[in-house]
């Protein structure tokens, strides 16, 4: 099939003809013919680089009407608006920012590119785009399975679909066990294979050598390590060193950001390229530690990539990557999940992580998702993927074989059951006017990938269950129930709150409830932060100042916490000591004081900020990453607007989030 018998403007054939594009790969003609460029619904479940981009565009540009692309990271919305912004005629926007804004005027554009999250919040806010929608793309769907984004996604399908009758939805995925169960749930044509435009062979290194999947093999020259050395960066250093050496480029993957740049620095003795200016560039761009170790591994020709890293220097890192100057990324598995960086040669050397509690095995979709991105089309003949072995980790070469290399991905599974997913979009549908009943919200979850996949599952009673909980905050008015927000009864509780039962079916959200939705926090998140502000508001006012703003947002579940290393320990505990007068909990009354000590911390951090001290001697003192810091600035910053908006809700005179928040 080509590109001139699709029913496209002749500027656009053109568009894509100019950029090598003539001929549709087999996935994206099934898709042609599973009606995708005729309205029709489709999960596209395909390998990395197979054409998913184009499946996207061809729905996007023969859409009846403005068209929406879901994407589960900012960094992968940039680069989608970027693609699509080059299509002639198509005006694109894209949406990222302030979870309080409707964005009406997105929709004076053809195309918008946005987060899940942030379609979300549109929706809560009583964006009315939504329902003039007529295509939405989701990319990445079968991050319904995760624990943090997965909800949010599900709801916001089931939302959409309510609120734009006859709305075309493609859904793309890489490979996973169950994409029919995703097709089923969306009333979509499912196209599956395992089809690439570039052959990948997957192997597993023990011993010097690489066994591969399609019966091949390669020797690899680790050197003489000694007994004591780290045989799998020394193996890593060889794969890597092999494929540059034949013109490839490589990416590397570990399992924390320490290993990350301890790798870069290793190969960067290597010396696979010259890249002093774009050295240059990164010490510009940035000073910290972080950024002098990137620029000094960067000048080798090589870059190390993960969340502690500026946003900035990340970009800088793919972009570059992409432009062939950068011959290795060494990076956490995040990266795989993310942008478009493909590369000759793919090595995992860490096939284990810390969860907080052990080491435990990756799964085996996000190893199958970071060897996709081996093979670049029109570039390499071919992809390799390399597993390593670690006696470290008690990995033997037959063991990851039957576990990663032969081995199928893992089902996509709905995390929406879990109680606080429950109670922030059952608040979010009843606050958002969607629901205003009991038999209104169970009519929304019923559409949801959690009622498909469980049938069987009473969401009766798990409405009920959150229903009370959110009562209990005094979020929801159960039957005309008590909308005083005011007192502890908010945080902590109200024996007498209504419950939810055939006879009690009247849902509407109280004044506190409306806001927590709109401000995209947590309903747990609300609670704390009106438990905060009362304690505040009934503190001398003397006592009240920007360390006690800070305590409160830092202290909720939407924020997210920071490491308290032991050296630090003593020094936090003797500055909760000295400003204990400004803090709403009291030393002796936290629950987790391990817990309470970096709420402090974090507390700290903005406070020196907001007072003029640089990223620099943050990054030092407080031992946080660069890119840590940048995104918890934004997060408190977030989180101090929806304590303001909060603070009117419980009839308080605290000006002190607001002016936090604009010193930021």
């Amino acid at each position: 099939m080509h590109v001139r018998d699709l029913p496209l403007p002749g500027p656009i054939q053109e568009h894509y003809e100019s950029n090598g594009i003539e001929q549709l790969y087999p996935p994206q003609a099934a898709a042609v013919e599973a009606g995708v460029t005729e309205g029709g619904r489709l999960v596209a479940a395909i390998p990395t680089a197979s054409g998913k981009t184009f499946i996207a565009e061809l729905a996007m540009l023969t859409a009846d009407g403005p068209a929406l692309y879901i994407v589960p990271l900012r960094a992968l919305a940039r680069e989608k608006y970027e693609t699509f912004a080059e299509l002639p005629g198509v005006s694109v926007g894209i949406s990222t920012g302030d979870f309080d804004a409707t964005d009406d005027d997105l929709m004076d554009n053809d195309v918008v590119v946005a987060t899940a999250e942030k379609v979300d919040s549109a929706i809560r806010n009583g964006a009315s785009w939504v329902e003039s929608l007529a295509c939405v793309v989701v990319d990445e769907v079968h991050l319904l399975g995760s624990d943090g984004r997965g909800p949010t996604l599900e709801v916001t399908l089931a939302t959409l679909q309510r609120r734009a009758p006859g709305l075309q939805i493609v859904a793309l995925s890489a490979t996973v066990d169950n994409p029919g169960d995703i097709a089923d749930w969306l009333d979509a044509e499912l196209v599956e294979t395992t089809w690439r435009p570039v052959s990948l062979r997957t192997g597993v290194y023990d011993d010097g050598h690489v066994t591969f999947d399609d019966d091949s093999s390669l020797g690899v020259d680790a050197g003489d390590a000694a007994p004591d050395d780290d045989g799998p960066t020394e193996a890593t250093a060889a794969l890597v060193t092999d494929a540059v050496a034949n013109g490839g480029q490589c990416l590397a993957f570990v399992r924390s950001r320490r290993e990350a740049e301890s790798l870069a620095t290793r190969l960067a003795h290597e010396g696979l390229a010259d890249c002093q200016t774009l050295a240059d560039t990164v010490t510009q761009l940035g000073s910290t530690a972080t950024g002098a170790r990137l620029a000094d591994a960067v000048r080798s020709g090589v870059a190390f990539h993960h969340a502690g890293v500026r946003s900035g220097h990340r970009a800088l890192v793919e972009n570059a990557f992409r432009d062939k100057k950068l011959k290795v990324i060494c990076a956490t598995p995040t990266l795989a999940a993310g942008v478009n960086v493909p590369a000759r040669r793919v090595v995992v050397r860490d096939l284990k992580r810390y969860t907080g509690e052990e080491m435990a095995w990756l799964p085996v979709l996000e190893v199958h998702q970071m060897c996709g991105r081996a093979g670049r089309p029109h570039l390499d003949p071919y992809g390799e993927a390399v597993l390593l072995t670690d006696e470290d980790d008690g990995a033997d070469a037959a063991e990851l074989w039957d576990r990663y290399v032969t081995a199928g991905p893992e089902a996509v599974e709905s995390k929406l059951a879990a109680r606080d997913a429950l109670r922030t979009h059952v608040l979010s549908v009843v606050a958002s006017g969607f629901a205003d009943s009991r038999a209104g919200v169970l009519d929304l979850l019923d559409a949801t990938f959690f009622a498909h996949q469980s049938p069987d599952v009473d969401l009766s009673r798990l409405v009920d269950g959150v229903v009370d909980e959110l009562a209990a905050m005094q979020m929801l008015e159960v039957d005309g129930g008590n909308d005083d927000v005011g007192g502890s009864g908010v945080a902590g509780g109200n024996d007498d709150a209504g419950t939810v039962g055939d006879e009690v079916d009247r849902l509407a959200a109280t004044e506190l409830g409306g806001v927590v939705s709109r401000q995209y926090v947590r309903p747990e998140t609300g609670a704390r932060l009106v438990r905060g502000i009362e304690t505040a508001a009934a503190m001398d006012e003397a006592n009240v100042t920007d360390l006690t703003a800070l305590e409160i947002v830092c202290g909720t579940p939407d924020m997210q916490g920071t490491y308290l290393g032991n050296r630090e320990r003593a020094a936090m505990y003797r500055f909760a000591t000295s400003h204990a007068a400004e803090f709403t909990t009291g030393m002796n009354d936290a629950e987790d004081f391990e817990e309470w000590l970096c709420t402090v911390k974090l507390a700290r951090i903005f406070r020196d900020w907001t007072a003029g001290e640089t990223i620099d001697d943050i990054v030092e003192n407080y031992r946080i990453g660069p890119g840590d810091l940048e995104a918890r600035i934004e997060r408190v910053e977030w989180l101090l607007g929806a304590a303001d908006a909060i603070t009117a809700v419980v009839d308080t005179d605290l000006s002190v989030f607001r002016d936090v928040r604009g010193r930021l």
